[in-house]
């Protein structure tokens, strides 16, 4: 570890001490109970380590996973548990902490990476990307925008991050065909991982935070009852349709085409041997199965259970496309889960909201700030951890505000509104990994992607909100 790393860890574990053994007095709250005071300070930690990124942030979540059980659970450490203390309060079940990892959440995501990893595979995905381009013609404007929809549909079921290396390898040639003198070339190289940061919007799987914030208000009853892969889809789409749009004009406006025709030529044929065929049916019944999940009842967490098992079955997934699978990606989202679980559990998600009276204030002042500050954390970053350390947060202050934020699309706008945000927040490099992968083309320049992506986060923004709003009041969520 090198020593800015190091200086940032030991400056998180510092933190982390300072507020363990603060006062109680000191957080303003009334008979803060020991486990409530214990997990103010694993959420400081985990907070400030998945910032400041001392170790990766994966490995982050499995040491606040470990911290929570030996520190809060049923199962600590004897000398910490001091039961005759009447405000020792509720230990958290060392089972919940740990079934984080198996929440069905994870299971949808892991359906999803398989889903992905087979269409590799067989040159699905590549396949697909040259059929779907081919209408798009070779003018300049529409050629990008062909890109754009085509990245953007991939990033509705496939990583982001993959979907934007794949796309950007096919995009090469024809960036090599742009005139250097040009803006032509950056809008073609921004368009990427703009398509595929805002596509992941369209879908629960499309990215982390949509199925975090899904999860919170499938498994609290107060929250609205839950919302299916279907309903997601008919309520997101159309934000990530108009979103992706207003970018492409955005990026013909910043970034004109010198060159007003562009050649395409991406060689392949779809393959007709039995693995191929069985990726083929089992992508089509699965996206299916998740549309209806509504009319078939089968959870869309229980149909990504079907890839994995006909993958592994058939030979398509063995042992080497296991590893494949982003477990990083599932054990950050299983450590904002145990974070959830520890707030609720013990009982100071509540206490919190009791506090802070953000019933008296102006709910859409809740509902925009939550949104920017989920944007501004989101920029610098992980959109996933972000995520995972405010939507349990809010989810609570969502309860506590009651009939208050109903008038406003009620808990449904502010934590989708949350996820959309994290998803908005591209304005640097270091935002998201398909940003990181367009400026390693060195065609673009930071003030470049820090333009255009301010712009479309703001409009997005706005966007988004207005239509999740009209999403609820018409009935769609």
């Amino acid at each position: 570890m090198d020593k800015q790393k190091l200086i940032k860890l030991l400056i998180a574990i510092a933190a982390m001490l300072i507020i363990w053994f603060m006062p109680d007095a000191a957080f303003g709250m009334e008979n803060l109970t020991v486990v409530e005071h214990r997990v103010i300070a694993l959420f400081v930690f985990g907070a400030l380590m998945w910032i400041f990124e001392p170790i990766p942030i994966w490995t982050t979540s499995i040491a606040l996973i470990v911290m929570m059980i030996v520190t809060v659970s049923d199962s600590m450490f004897a000398p910490l548990k001091d039961v005759s203390n009447p405000l020792f309060g509720q230990v958290i079940s060392h089972k919940s902490i740990m079934a984080s990892f198996a929440d069905p959440i994870i299971m949808l995501f892991m359906g999803g990476f398989a889903l992905a990893i087979g269409a590799t595979k067989v040159g699905l995905d590549v396949n697909l990307a040259r059929v779907l381009l081919k209408p798009f013609g070779n003018k300049s404007e529409i050629v990008l925008l062909g890109f754009m929809i085509v990245t953007a549909v991939f990033s509705m079921f496939m990583s982001n991050t993959a979907t934007a290396a794949m796309m950007l390898a096919i995009v090469a040639p024809i960036l090599a065909q742009l005139p250097t003198e040009g803006k032509g070339r950056i809008a073609m190289a921004l368009g990427i991982p703009i398509a595929a940061n805002v596509g992941g919007i369209g879908t629960p799987i499309g990215t982390p935070p949509n199925a975090i914030a899904i999860r919170y208000l499938t498994e609290h009853a107060e929250l609205g009852g839950g919302i299916g892969f279907g309903q997601w889809m008919l309520a997101m789409v159309p934000v990530m349709v108009i979103i992706l749009g207003l970018s492409w004009l955005l990026l013909l406006k910043l970034f004109p085409f010198k060159k007003k025709t562009i050649s395409i030529d991406i060689e392949g044929k779809f393959r007709n041997d039995t693995q191929a065929l069985i990726v083929y049916v089992t992508f089509a019944v699965t996206v299916v199965l998740w549309l209806l999940d509504s009319v078939t009842g089968i959870n869309s967490n229980c149909v990504a259970m079907i890839p994995l098992a006909v993958f592994t079955v058939t030979g398509v997934m063995g042992r080497k496309e296991l590893q494949e699978i982003n477990w990083d990606v599932l054990w950050l989202v299983a450590g904002g889960f145990a974070l959830g679980v520890g707030l609720k559990g013990s009982g100071l998600a509540e206490h919190m909201v009791d506090s802070i009276p953000f019933a008296s204030w102006p709910t859409f002042i809740v509902l925009l700030g939550s949104g920017l500050i989920c944007y501004l954390m989101s920029t610098f970053m992980s959109n996933t951890a972000s995520a995972a350390l405010l939507i349990p947060i809010l989810a609570a202050i969502a309860t506590g505000m009651g009939d208050v934020l109903t008038a406003f699309g009620g808990a449904e706008t502010m934590l989708i509104g949350v996820a959309l945000c994290a998803s908005l927040a591209m304005a640097l490099p270091i935002s998201t990994p398909p940003n990181a992968l367009a400026y390693a083309t060195g065609v673009i320049k930071q003030s470049d992607m820090a333009k255009s992506g301010i712009i479309i986060g703001v409009f997005g923004m706005l966007i988004g909100y207005v239509l999740l709003f009209l999403s609820v009041k018409i009935g769609v969520l």
